[in-house]
């Protein structure tokens, strides 16, 4: 998706295309908080009305910026488990492209902090950014999740046999590699100086490895 700059008006083509390349810029930015439909048409250069003849409110533009959001979290963990060298060791493999794609997810959310909170967002009814339940049909499973979750299973396939992973493995390491994103983003570890953040992040990956040798 091709980011529109500021400034630029919208002329001709596809206008919701280019109102979804102008919010998610703004959640790029500011968040999820910062994606509002009247902001994203005066971004584009087109009057609010036209907008809204693509979108009902501003709820279904910040649905439409999570889904993008979610999907550009995923392809920046497989870009990290691409350029983790292989191995002859089909368990040691597995093992590193469990961490690189750990690794791919925290660092998502440690360089893109607008996206990395707008990809999970929680929307109210009245399509605001907020704690209330969504009241709308199941979404699609979250391919970061399905990634981690293969990964695990891919590990347990390998090495000496054992039983099968447990189910709930890849909803632990998904905890943990969101968990440490969040307090790398909002929490005590956000003033952490590089090379201890990095050594934290390290850490982390290598309980999540360990411990799904260990399931």
């Amino acid at each position: 998706m091709a980011a529109i700059s500021g400034g630029k008006t919208y002329h001709h083509g596809d206008l919701r295309n280019a109102l979804i390349c102008a919010a998610v810029d703004l959640a790029t930015e500011g968040g999820p908080e910062r994606v509002v439909l009247r902001e994203a048409a005066r971004r584009v250069g087109v009057s609010p009305t036209a907008a809204y003849r693509h979108f009902d409110g501003r709820g279904e533009l910040l649905r439409t910026v999570r889904t993008h959001a979610r999907c550009v979290l995923a392809d920046a963990m497989e870009r990290a488990a691409g350029r983790e060298p292989g191995a002859d060791d089909p368990a040691l493999a597995a093992e590193r492209r469990l961490a690189a794609l750990c690794r791919g997810y925290v660092g998502f959310a440690v360089d893109q902090p607008g996206l990395y909170r707008a990809a999970f967002c929680v929307l109210r009814p009245d399509g605001t950014a907020g704690a209330m339940p969504e009241r709308q049909v199941p979404e699609p499973e979250i391919r970061a999740f399905t990634l981690l979750r293969d990964a695990i299973e891919g590990l347990a396939r390998v090495g000496t046999p054992r039983p099968a992973v447990r189910p709930a493995a890849g909803a632990a390491a998904w905890s943990a590699v969101h968990g440490l994103s969040l307090l790398l983003l909002d929490g005590p570890l956000r003033r952490l100086p590089a090379q201890r953040r990095n050594a934290v992040v390290e850490t982390t990956l290598a309980m999540v490895v360990s411990g799904t040798r260990a399931l």
